[in-house]
């Protein structure tokens, strides 16, 4: 179909050429003047031809003749003669005999007659041509009158071809005489509709209310396999001229997306030929589907106004920032392509409908690239949010992903099947959390990039909020591994590169690991087994249990579930398990805890049974005796919810001071307090820390008793006495009977976030409900999402099968697949402060 329409269209723009190019000789007349006689002998079969019977030439026809003189030339370019038979005064025939028969012309093929025309319904040569090629073209074109007749028409044409539809206020007028000679070339290629019915204009869906003037229609009736749907709609804007028709006759038929390949600057379509600007909507393999439901969609709302084309970054090495989502090439010739940033698909309309757009956008991008640059160079720009400053410092260089697989709704599950462990970020694109995590999950990926059965990924949730909600992730950043035939890994530790390295890596080991034999056990203790983590030096736990102790195997097993990928837990449950134990002084169920690679063991028994008592227990214990504080393990030390002996030091501690320290800590006191100590070398914060417990600064080292959880009074240890176990139990003694003044006392005021947390996955919900349906997707740089895309470029009443599909799904809204949209804009990072 498509190469017979080009094959027409090229007949057609020949036939036009040679019309106006060869001059008709001087004195060369068209009309033929024969007799009857002459007029009916020389009929040839098939041949179509327009006689006027006349003995002579009647008062008040020779204005007729002119006209009909006049179109001669232009029927002749379709096969149709023009003749002025010439009656004998004698003649008494059909034509010639009657004085009605003066008053008509009548339209011959071969020997038929095919229509008798009233002379004043020939008014003007376009009335002549548009009646006469109305008459011949009665199956090329339908004339129809009522609503049901249009849909009937439809009905029939659906999957087959498609239609064009036209509406006139009267025939014989030059858009009517534009339609039929267009119909003449189409008409073996679309089923052509007219009527001069207004009303059945606008019952046929045209919402424009003018209908002064004569309209056209391209329905795509072909793509239409349901009888139930209507046919998609798309209006001709310009006005009706045969050169109008054919241009838009030829961008209907050209291909609704084009698929580049090569460098933009070369690509040449049938819309830069016509004078219409291309779009060009960059994509990545990852997101290919819903990039090409992008591109469709937007094709759709500038179908007659501009082409779209789908340019793969996987395919060229495009030298423009990879956060550009949309290209414009516009059919000037030498003109540059221009490269934009574009929020969602309204905004790639309005830049081909509004030609001062592009020049608009691309001055806002200086506009905000000079104002950011001027206040990052004069430090004016302050952050409220650390986290905001850095991704907003940061925010011109481009990360390497190349090692993340990007997820969506089309490979979500099968991205999971096809690996063996999947690891997923879940974040969104704008919010800062997410894109400084995004730096150290890409550091990671490049740590992990030689690991076998193990993939990379991440699904930007203001994208595909669907498969986040499905994957029920209520905070952003998230990361989950998920594992075949296992439940998913919910990671809830610190965002840095070693501690995210070292949670991926442990979790990919079973927690705990059954150990079979007495070597296998020694080996883990010495951090030899499983060789994947030899590199891992973490504290190891071994359980040891007894056929006698079940209940506390159980509990020990589900404690490992729950702690999986934070620590390395072994459990042994053979018949020489007791000599494993013996040998460490210690009787099951117990735990033995391997530090520095198995340098010191220690035995620890298992009085306790409960999962979640275990739990905090051997986290306690991982802690160590005397702990260091760090950002790291401080929430585990607060849930102890123990009051805290702390030793403050500007660097390391000294070796006296630890001893003693070490042994307050495993005294028979333990259990009352947390001893540890702060480096404010090492954690600045400390500097802070002790200005809210004083009001000069102490010098260092200082030891500090504060209860947190009751009271918040802060006690400071005599610096006159020495750091001894006995000083500080007596002076411990002393608090304990209230014999000692705080140095201050904390406030209660609950430790909270200034404002509550938004759910922006609910907020989008109700910004938009089509977006938890199986196409999710939006992205705004505000709080909420923007408004979806509602209806197309056509033109009716009911929306047709691929409107309603995108109302069911909104593929293709929002330009979300089409770039990783890394650096958030300033108007984002600002709203940062408002959380």
């Amino acid at each position: 179909m498509q190469a017979q329409n080009h094959r027409w269209i090229s007949s057609f723009s020949f036939l036009l050429f040679c019309a106006s190019s060869i001059p008709t000789l001087e004195g060369t007349r068209l009309l033929q003047e024969l007799s009857p006689q002459e007029y009916f002998s020389g009929l040839q079969a098939g041949r179509a031809s327009l006689a006027y019977f006349s003995p002579k030439v009647p008062p008040g026809a020779q204005p007729f003749l002119e006209q009909i003189e006049n179109s001669a030339e232009a029927l002749q370019d379709y096969g149709i003669s023009v003749v002025k038979v010439n009656c004998p005064k004698e003649d008494v025939s059909r034509y010639c005999g009657k004085e009605n028969a003066l008053r008509k012309a009548y339209l011959f093929r071969g020997n038929v007659l095919i229509r008798e025309f009233p002379t004043d319904a020939l008014f003007d040569v376009n009335s002549i041509v548009a009646n006469v090629l109305f008459a011949l073209l009665f199956n090329e074109v339908k004339y129809v009158e009522t609503l049901a007749d249009l849909q009937n028409i439809e009905n029939t044409l659906k999957g087959r071809s498609n239609m064009v539809f036209t509406y006139v206020p009267a025939t014989g007028t030059a858009e009517h005489r534009a339609v039929m000679e267009a119909a003449f070339v189409y008409g073996t290629v679309h089923q052509f509709v007219l009527t001069t019915e207004a009303m059945l204009l606008k019952d046929s869906g045209y919402v424009n209310g003018d209908v002064s003037s004569a309209k056209m229609l391209f329905c795509h009736c072909q793509l239409v396999m349901d009888l139930s749907q209507p046919c998609r709609r798309t209006p001709m804007e310009q006005t009706l001229t045969l050169l109008n028709i054919h241009r838009h006759l030829k961008l209907m038929g050209a291909p609704l997306v084009t698929e580049v390949a090569e460098d933009p600057e070369k690509v040449s379509t049938v819309h830069l030929q016509l004078g219409l600007p291309l779009v060009f909507i960059l994509s990545q393999k990852e997101t290919y589907e819903a990039d090409r439901r992008t591109a469709e969609f937007v094709a759709w709302r500038l179908l007659g106004k501009a082409g779209v084309a789908l340019l793969s970054r996987d395919l060229l090495d495009l030298n423009v920032l990879l956060r550009s989502n949309v290209a414009l090439k516009t059919p000037e010739e030498g003109a540059p392509i221009k490269y934009l940033v574009l929020e969602d698909t309204d905004e790639v309309i309005t830049l081909v409908e509004d030609k001062n757009k592009i020049e608009q956008i691309q001055e806002e991008e200086e506009e905000e690239e000079e104002e950011e640059d001027n206040k990052e160079s004069s430090n004016q720009d302050i952050q409220d949010d650390q986290v905001v400053e850095a991704v907003s410092r940061d925010k011109k260089r481009e990360l390497p992903l190349g090692k993340i697989q990007v997820l969506t709704e089309e490979n979500f599950d099968s991205a999971l099947l096809e690996t063996t462990r999947t690891v997923v970020l879940f974040y969104a694109s704008w919010e800062a959390v997410s894109l400084a995590v995004l730096q150290s999950y890409a550091e990671v990926a490049d740590h992990l990039k030689e690991t076998q059965g193990l993939l990379l990924s991440r699904v930007n949730c203001w994208d595909w909020p669907g498969v986040c909600t499905k994957e029920n992730i209520t905070q952003f950043p998230t990361i989950k591994i998920y594992e075949r035939g296992e439940q998913s890994v919910v990671y809830n530790g610190m965002w840095g590169t070693e501690e995210l390295t070292s949670f991926i890596m442990l979790s990919q080991v079973s927690c705990p690991l059954k150990l079979v034999t007495t070597d296998e056990a020694e080996r883990y203790l010495r951090g030899e087994f499983p060789s994947e983590l030899s590199s891992y030096h973490h504290t190891s736990i071994l359980g040891v249990f007894s056929t006698a102790t079940s209940e506390a195997k159980e509990a020990f097993e589900e404690a490992g579930s729950i702690l999986s990928g934070h620590v390395t837990m072994g459990m042994y449950f053979e018949d020489d398990a007791l000599a494993l134990s013996s040998k460490y002084a210690v009787s099951p169920p117990a735990i033995l805890l391997a530090r520095s690679g198995g340098q010191s063991v220690e035995s620890i028994a298992l009085a306790k049974e409960n999962t979640q008592e275990m739990v905090q227990m051997i986290r306690y214990e991982l802690l160590g005796a005397f702990p260091e504080i760090t950002v790291q393990n401080l929430p585990h030390l607060l849930q102890l919810r123990k009051p805290f002996l702390i030793l403050f030091s500007d660097g390391g501690i000294d070796h006296m001071e630890s001893e003693e320290m070490l042994k307050l800590a495993k005294g028979r006191a333990q259990q009352a307090f947390v001893a540890c100590w702060l480096s404010l070398k090492k954690t600045p914060v400390g500097h802070g820390i002790l200005k809210a417990y004083f009001a000069t600064m102490p010098s260092l080292p200082v030891l500090i008793w504060v209860n947190l959880h009751v009271g918040g009074q802060v006690f400071k240890f005599p610096p006159e006495h020495p750091i001894t176990e006995m000083n500080i139990l007596s002076w411990l003694e002393k608090l304990k009977a209230g014999l000692e003044i705080p140095s201050s006392t904390l406030s209660e005021e609950d430790w909270k976030p200034p404002l509550p947390a938004y759910d922006f996955l609910q907020m989008m919900e109700t910004a938009e409900p089509s977006l938890h349906t199986s196409h999710q997707h939006g992205e705004t740089p505000s709080q909420s999402p923007p408004e979806s895309l509602r209806g197309d470029n056509t033109i009716q009443e009911e929306p047709s099968q691929e409107t309603k599909a995108e109302k069911v799904g909104s593929p293709g809204r929002d330009l979300r697949g089409t770039a990783p949209r890394l650096a958030a804009r300033e108007k984002q990072g600002k709203r940062h402060s408002e959380l």
